[in-house]
């Protein structure tokens, strides 16, 4: 069937973009959630709201981490089964680890609402900005479920061969959010509260596509009687625990972040160091998007056993990476005031330190592409236990070493250096893990 024909059509640089594109184009919009957000927030209601943003970002990475642990750790188990010719087999998996989504969604709202009351009590916080995280953070976990079967969704179908679907799915969700936060910030006056909500009503266009498409035994992947492996979902954890890490250690290291900037600046550097992450989060979201787009390549070529294929995909993301890399260093350093002033005026004090990080942390994104890639690829095939060394040693051990010692040393700028040194590091432990494995998996 010309479904499962894409899996064996000759690897060159034109099909692989044609998996590869449509996932970063996604992923890219994925990114714009947050940042027309930020743009909307600082612009209507103030830096101080966009402050607010950052320090409810923990706390959204959680719904974050789990979301892409079950979607990428699963995306790879039920691709290897098709590969493997387990179709039957792989349907039934499918089901059980969305009804699990569901689930989890309701618990960890649930613990949300609980719980958040006393995380910002403990921070230290104006009653300003306070107010704004209990606010954003109390409408964002009304879409918790919606958010983690939106995240799975768009990984399947890609895997189903609808990349184009996902696509064009991800730019209504954004395109809305987008729509939505005008409304409801600028006509409505609900705040920051609505900048939430848009970005909900956003995520849920491609879970309403999800539901419709996996409905249908046309698909590839549809959705059948689940049975009820749990050896399935220990594998799929574990396959998408390296994703979950670095979602989860980036909630980690984003309060690092704060707490730092609290202590040297003050909640303008808070401010700063959303706007920086915005522009980081846009460029890291290229390599994302791109690593998704080859991981059921990877898998199925994996599961198939063909490593001539998989020789090919690998060399040829390599050099895509690097063109990349070299693209996006180049656009930050020129677009570096633009990009500040679209969320801060020159007068305002937080535009003069947006500048300086930005300038400094650009130079992580020479090395972030390959650590990412590395990390997922090792997610592709079924080696979580590498793929979560990886991603949790970038995340946060090299973070946190960095982060501890650059700002004793350098002040304010040691916090912009932290970024670019660790993922220096990363990028050397990934090359290593690169090289001891390639006989292993024949890449």
């Amino acid at each position: 069937m010309e479904r499962e024909n894409v899996y064996e059509k000759p690897v060159n640089l034109g099909n692989i973009l044609k998996f590869a594109i449509p996932t970063i184009a996604m992923s890219v919009f994925m990114s714009f959630y947050t940042m027309v957000d930020g743009l909307f927030v600082s612009n209507l209601v103030g830096t101080k709201a966009l402050s607010a943003i950052n320090l409810a970002a923990p706390l959204i990475q959680l719904v974050t981490a789990i979301s892409t642990m079950l979607a990428t750790g699963g995306s790879a188990v039920i691709m290897k089964k098709m590969g493997e010719q387990k179709g039957e087999e792989a349907k039934e998996d499918f089901t059980f680890l969305i009804l699990v989504n569901v689930v989890t969604g309701f618990v960890m709202c649930g613990c949300g609402y609980l719980l958040m009351d006393r995380i910002f009590a403990g921070m230290g916080l104006s009653a300003d900005v306070s107010g704004y995280c209990m606010e954003y953070l109390s409408r964002y976990l009304l879409f918790t479920v919606p958010i983690l079967l939106m995240n799975n969704f768009s990984l399947y179908m890609i895997a189903s061969g609808k990349a184009t679907l996902s696509l064009i799915c991800s730019v209504a969700g954004g395109i809305l959010n987008m729509v939505l936060d005008y409304v409801f910030i600028a006509i409505l006056g609900m705040g920051i509260g609505g900048a939430a909500v848009a970005t909900g009503l956003g995520y849920s266009v491609t879970v309403a596509a999800g539901l419709f498409v996996f409905s249908s035994k046309k698909s590839l992947l549809h959705f059948k009687k689940p049975v009820l492996r749990f050896k399935v979902l220990a594998n799929a954890a574990t396959n998408g625990c390296s994703e979950m890490a670095t979602a989860l250690v980036t909630g980690i290291i984003t309060m690092m972040f704060n707490w730092t900037m609290l202590h040297y600046v003050g909640e303008d550097g808070v401010a700063a160091v959303t706007i920086i992450m915005y522009v980081l989060m846009f460029a890291s979201s290229l390599y994302i998007g791109y690593s998704y787009g080859v991981a059921p390549m990877i898998s199925y070529y994996y599961g198939k056993q063909d490593s001539v294929k998989l020789k090919k995909v690998t060399g040829t993301s390599l050099k895509v990476i690097a063109v990349i890399s070299v693209v996006t260093v180049a656009a930050s350093f020129i677009m570096t005031k633009p990009l500040v002033s679209v969320f801060a005026r020159p007068d305002n004090p937080v535009y003069g330190l947006a500048v300086t990080g930005n300038r400094i942390c650009t130079i992580a994104l020479f090395f972030i592409g390959f650590n990412i890639f590395a990390s997922g690829m090792f997610t592709a095939l079924s080696n979580g236990i590498v793929s979560a060394i990886l991603a949790f040693s970038r995340s946060f051990v090299f973070m946190l070493i960095t982060m501890l010692v650059l700002p004793a040393v350098l002040g304010v700028n040691g916090i912009w250096m932290a970024t670019p040194a660790a993922e220096l590091m990363a990028l050397a432990l990934s090359v290593g893990m690169f090289i001891i494995y390639r006989k292993k998996y024949h890449y």
